[in-house]
This record gives C-alpha cells, sequence and structure tokens, in this order.
C-alpha cells in the first residue's frame, strides 16, 4: 500500500486566516490551525494614522504573507504527518478584495514613500464607499446596452473591481497610474505561492465581468472616465477553471509553508465559492448559503438566466460545466455582532456570564422563546448597505415597531428575522428567474447557532442541512488542491471521493412558516419602500459625508 497523500486548503478570511490538512483519497480532516490577521480590517485609519473616510474598510497585504507563515506549519503540525507526503496547496480569499500592485506582485502600500496613502491599500470586499462610481457604469451600461449587464442582475457592484477602480483612477490618479496591475486577493496569493500570475474564472468572471473571454469595452470605460480604458490591461491575465493548476510552490513559498518545493498550487478561488465543493453543492437545485460575517448563496444549474438583482452568473464560475449563479447580503454576523457591541446593557452581560453563556448565545435562548411577531418589530438588515436584490450600499438599516417595553432580545431576534427574510428575497429571486432551489446546505460561523437556523428554515419553508465541516472554504480551497496534483480527475469526482452527504438538521415547522409568511410580507413592504421608493437612506448617507468632508 502505497504512502498517504495529503493536501493543504487556506482560506483568507476577513479576520483570520484558517489552514486545514486533508487526506487527498478520502477528504479526512487531519489538522486545522487559524491566524488571526495583526492588522485585521483598516476601517477607521491606516497604520501610520491618517484617517479614512466613511464605508472605506482596506486590509495589509502582509497578513496574507503572515498566514501562510504561521497557519500552514501549525496545521501540518497538528495533523502529526510528514510535510513531505503534502502533495499540494489550494486557497481562496474574500472578494472582491483587490491590491494595486507592480508588475513583480509588490503591493503599493509597501512601496517607499506610498504607506500614508489610502489608495495604495487593498481594498476590502465591504470598501463600500465605491456606490457612486457603480451606479455611474450601471447608468452608462444601460444606455449603451451593454450585453454583460444582464449576468449581473442588471447592476455593476460597488463591492467589484471596476468600481474601486474608477475610484482609485479619480480620487488618485497618480497611484492609479502607478499600479501596474490591480489584482485580486484570491489570485495574488496564489502568485505569492507558485510564481505566476493567474486569474480563477471565479475571480474574473464574478467580480472582474470577464464574460464569453471578454471584458467590457475600453469605448466603455472611456466614456465611463477618461483613461479608465487602461482597466483591462491591469486585470488581463490567463483565466483558468477552479481545480486547475497554476503552478508549482516556489523555493520561497515553501521556506514560509514549510511544504516540499514544487508541489502543485491550486488556482484560487472565492471564499464563498470554494465552499460550495465541501457543502455537496456543485449538482443543480441545491444552494449554498454561506452565513458568516455577511451572507453568500451560491447555486449551479445547467442553464444560463439573466436573474434580476443577482451578483452575477458565470460560466464555470463553480464548478466547470455549470452555470454558476451568486448572490448575497452584506451583513448577517457583522449585523448581529454590532447589537451585541452597541445595544445590549450591563445587566444582560452579567446575566449572560453568570449563565455560562456568550452573548449571542444568550440572547438567542431569549428569543427563541418567544412567538412569531411577539416582539412587534420588523427590521431591515442593510447595516452595511444591500447586495442583493437592490445592489445598493447606501442603503440602511432600521427597525420599526419599537416601544418602551421593547428589549435587547427583541431587537436581536428582530435582526435575525431580517437576515432570513433577505435571504428568502433572493432565492424568490432565484425562482423567478426560472431556477429550482429544492433545499439548502449551510456553512459558515452562524451553523453554531442551532435556533438561528430554524428560523430560517421556518423563514425560507426547505429543509437545511449543515455542512459537515466547521473549515468549509479550506476544505474546498484543499479539494481544489487535490484536483490541481492530479489525485482525482476534476471537482465532482473529488467531491464524490472527499466528502459525505450531509443529514437534514431543520425541517420548516408549518405553523411558523405560515406566520412568517405574513411578517415576511411586512419585510417586503419595507423593503421596497425605503429600498425602490423613498431616497431617505441616501440623503442621509449623503449628509454623513458632507459632516465628515467639514471635519476634515
Amino acid at each position: 500500500m502505497g504512502r498517504a497523500r495529503y493536501v493543504v486548503g487556506v482560506d483568507f478570511g476577513t479576520l483570520s486566516a484558517r489552514a486545514v490538512v486533508v487526506d487527498a483519497g478520502d477528504g479526512t480532516e487531519r489538522g486545522a490551525a487559524v491566524h488571526e490577521y495583526a492588522r485585521g480590517v483598516l476601517d477607521t485609519a491606516l497604520p501610520g494614522g491618517r484617517s479614512l473616510p466613511p464605508s472605506w474598510a482596506l486590509q495589509d497585504p502582509e497578513d496574507y504573507r503572515e498566514a501562510l507563515r504561521r497557519a500552514v506549519p501549525a496545521a501540518v503540525a497538528a495533523a502529526g504527518i510528514d510535510p513531505a507526503d503534502v502533495v499540494g496547496i489550494g486557497t481562496d480569499a474574500t472578494a472582491c478584495t483587490v491590491l494595486p500592485c507592480l508588475a513583480d506582485s509588490t503591493p503599493l502600500c509597501e512601496v517607499d514613500g506610498l504607506a500614508d496613502r489610502p489608495h495604495a491599500w487593498p481594498k476590502l470586499w465591504k470598501h463600500h464607499s465605491t456606490q457612486p462610481e457603480a451606479d455611474r457604469i450601471t447608468r452608462l451600461a444601460e444606455e449603451r446596452g451593454e450585453p454583460w449587464l444582464g449576468r449581473y442582475g442588471g447592476r455593476v457592484s460597488a463591492e467589484g473591481e471596476l468600481a474601486k477602480a474608477l475610484e482609485l483612477l479619480e480620487e488618485d490618479h497618480e497611484l492609479y497610474d502607478r499600479a501596474e496591475l490591480l489584482v485580486e486577493a484570491a489570485d495574488w496569493v496564489v502568485w505569492q505561492l507558485g510564481g505566476s500570475l493567474v486569474r480563477s474564472a471565479s475571480t474574473a468572471g464574478y467580480k472582474g465581468l470577464h464574460q464569453q473571454g471578454r471584458y467590457p469595452s475600453a469605448e466603455l470605460l472611456e466614456a465611463v472616465a477618461p483613461g479608465l480604458g487602461s482597466w483591462v490591461g491591469k486585470v488581463d491575465q490567463p483565466v483558468l477553471p477552479l481545480g486547475a493548476r497554476a503552478g508549482s510552490l516556489t523555493r520561497q513559498a515553501a521556506a514560509w509553508t514549510g511544504l516540499p518545493e514544487g508541489i502543485a498550487v491550486a488556482v484560487g478561488g472565492i471564499d464563498a465559492h470554494a465552499t460550495v465543493p465541501a457543502a455537496r453543492g456543485v449538482e443543480p437545485g441545491r444552494l449554498t448559503l454561506i452565513l458568516g460575517t455577511s451572507a453568500c448563496h451560491m447555486l449551479n444549474a445547467d442553464e444560463v438566466r439573466e436573474v434580476p438583482g443577482i451578483s452575477g452568473v458565470v460560466e464555470g464560475g463553480i464548478v466547470a460545466g455549470r452555470w454558476g449563479y451568486e448572490a448575497g447580503q452584506s451583513g448577517v454576523g457583522d449585523v448581529l455582532a454590532w447589537f451585541t457591541r452597541t445595544g445590549v446593557p450591563a445587566s444582560y452581560e452579567r446575566a449572560a456570564a453568570e449563565a455560562g453563556e456568550s452573548l449571542h448565545e444568550h440572547l438567542s435562548r431569549l428569543a427563541a422563546a418567544q412567538e412569531v411577531g411577539e416582539h412587534g418589530l420588523v427590521a431591515l438588515d442593510w447595516l452595511s448597505g444591500n447586495r442583493s436584490v437592490l445592489g445598493d450600499h447606501e442603503l440602511s438599516g432600521a427597525v420599526l415597531g419599537l416601544t418602551l417595553a421593547t428589549r435587547p432580545e427583541d431587537v436581536y431576534r428582530a435582526l435575525v428575522e431580517a437576515t432570513a427574510f433577505g435571504t428568502r428575497v433572493i432565492v424568490e429571486a432565484f425562482r423567478g428567474g426560472g431556477l429550482a432551489v429544492d433545499d439548502v446546505v449551510v456553512a459558515g460561523g452562524l451553523v453554531r447557532n442551532p435556533w438561528l437556523l430554524q428560523v430560517y428554515a421556518d423563514v425560507l419553508g426547505l429543509p437545511l442541512s449543515v455542512i459537515g465541516t466547521e473549515h468549509g472554504a479550506a476544505l474546498g480551497a484543499a479539494i481544489h488542491g487535490a484536483v490541481a496534483a492530479g489525485v482525482h480527475p476534476d471537482v465532482p469526482a473529488a467531491v464524490e471521493a472527499m466528502t459525505t452527504e450531509h443529514p437534514v438538521r431543520h425541517h420548516p415547522d408549518p405553523g411558523r412558516a405560515a406566520a412568517y409568511d405574513e411578517l415576511f410580507g411586512d419585510y417586503l413592504a419595507l423593503h421596497d419602500h425605503f429600498g425602490r421608493t423613498v431616497p431617505l437612506m441616501h440623503r442621509l448617507r449623503a449628509r454623513r459625508r458632507e459632516a465628515h468632508a467639514r471635519r476634515g
């Protein structure tokens, strides 16, 4: 019997990176490690102290390198394996998180004299100051009848590459010119590991507007803003499918990770997309729902449909041979974390501590004791804007129905329900576009809250199963690594070999589901009023920006 072969998957998240060591044959997880980023999210000031405007979110690329140096060796040590038995590495990262770079991969923020310029730093996926730029591009694309626009739900995303490039061009033209390349974090990490810059079908398609082998035309880009036509040259590298081999581990990367030089480096994926194979979501009709800081809704189909309001549909964007559909919510875990951080009195913190619970566990237990609608509230979950189906990051959150009798657990439950309603809007958009959604597999940090998952099952009226690993994205990246190393012929075959079916854990309760149907109607009324009819939230955002500008 031959020696075991292992693959490493590394998931670069918003605040940390997670590495997992997996048996390449059967998917058994042998060891894992997490590295918390030293910088994390830069959303108020640069490391040197310069303040940042509202809705900015940056990262430090050194956090990514340090994660490779720390998390990978720690995971291998935890697995207790011989590093010589590792045959491949796969990675994923948040997206759109884009780095302005020199041609040798040096991020501009690491170039002498540029560290105090905000646009020199990588812009994280939740850098949402680019909504005006996205709106401008959308309007012009509509006027010109650009054929690719329908593939993105009819709107260009403020989170995407082009909106961020336009902001860079117009706010710091010199830096735009100095940026020889604009590279997604997922592709940049692979560049550091394998020595070659390639794009995954995932990053290019969903975040770079790459359809049918082309990016948007130079004519459109120049019509948006003079000079923007050069953007294509900054992002146009070879596009490869997920599971393809992007390169071989370099000597430097081998020294960082402790892995053998020359092993396969897989094409990098988007974190949510990497989770799909780990969740066995490659077949049509199964929605992979990743509930974490934000939420992503991934669906595969054998046909292409232009679904209004979704983030994108890309051929081979999730798995080769199928059309991959993406939608999402910009805030879920972030919304609940905001409330526990700012909306809960000290008495609740003491009660939670006395009960041996976290605040989330405490509030969930109290909220779970209520009947549907007992709190008398309905909320909008747009504290980070709306990614789908409105595609508007100038929107903000709301809670309607507050009284002097409203308690923290009431608001917490209303916010949880609002995130579930936001997911239902997306599911109904998929179905309205002619796509089947038969069941849901849930991954991400919020799977640890069974009451929250039951709310989702009741609101959606669908059975929910839970992914069988807490390392969903990293396991998916490892699956891609196994395919890149030649252990399996393609991603579906690797999924069959390296994962198992997940039993349903949450069935919708008919009584609660009926009650939620009524409350969802109230959510939709609020959703359409503030999201489609009344621009009040836009005016509030504008006032905030103006006040910030006056303060300097």
